[in-house]
């Protein structure tokens, strides 16, 4: 009888075991992201925020909060004369840097006409912000304003330039008119007062001074901002008394 071949069966390859990479991980808005784009909004507050600091201002009828930015590393500090500008009849001024750290401040410089100041604290080697200019500025351009709204210290908003050219009134409280301000719709509040206006590369193209309200509505504001040139004008008039 016929004996059927027998084929030998040649194993099954042992298996292999694999390892699969970890998942990376999903940063959420507001979860910590270990980096930012470059140039995003993210990315300009990070390297903005440690030269923006919050002003108190204390005075015999009271006190304020505004916001101001350090242009030079041994101490001056741009920010609204509505703000700083009380303090020149025997009040006082601490400046809360972003860590937190306090420092008192002396007025130095102030144009009421363009609702500017300039304080000075005694440090050195402190961060700054980068100074632009509002020159060639365009309706619809980028901005970013960071400040203190309301005593939070540390906040930005975004929007765009809403208009140019525009007149304003020095504090939006009617003491002195100045011209040639910026209209923007990003959100600027009380406390916002003398913190910078950034463009896209995060050089301050203009200062929070104003806002504007359609009739009594709270909503719909629009800020109001000096141009940069006035900014930097005062800082050298500052110096010099200094």
């Amino acid at each position: 009888p016929m004996v059927p071949a027998v084929r030998a069966m040649t194993p099954a390859p042992a298996m292999r075991a694999t390892t699969l990479p970890a998942p990376m991980p999903r940063f959420l808005a507001g979860s910590g992201s270990p980096s930012s784009v470059p140039g995003s909004i993210a990315d300009i507050a990070a390297r903005v925020q440690p030269a923006v600091v919050q002003l108190n201002v204390t005075t015999g009828q009271g006190g304020g909060t505004g916001s101001g930015f350090v242009i030079s590393e041994d101490g001056y500090i741009i920010t609204n004369n509505h703000v700083a500008g009380p303090a020149a009849g025997g009040g006082a001024i601490e400046i809360s840097f972003a860590d937190g750290s306090p420092s008192p401040a002396t007025l130095v410089g102030a144009n009421a006409g363009y609702d500017l100041a300039v304080v000075k604290v005694d440090a050195t080697n402190l961060p700054t912000v980068p100074l632009g200019s509002s020159a060639d500025l365009q309706v619809g351009d980028a901005v970013i304003a960071v400040g203190s709204p309301l005593g939070l210290q540390g906040t930005v908003t975004s929007g765009i330039v809403s208009a140019l050219n525009r007149p304003v009134t020095a504090g939006g409280e009617g003491e002195t008119s100045f011209i040639n301000a910026i209209q923007t719709d990003a959100a600027i509040n009380p406390g916002n007062s003398g913190g910078p206006l950034l463009d896209g590369t995060g050089s301050v193209i203009g200062v929070n001074s104003a806002i504007a309200t359609m009739g009594a509505s709270e909503s719909a504001q629009a800020g109001s901002i000096d141009p940069v040139q006035e900014a930097q004008a005062a800082h050298e008039s500052a110096a010099i008394l200094v």
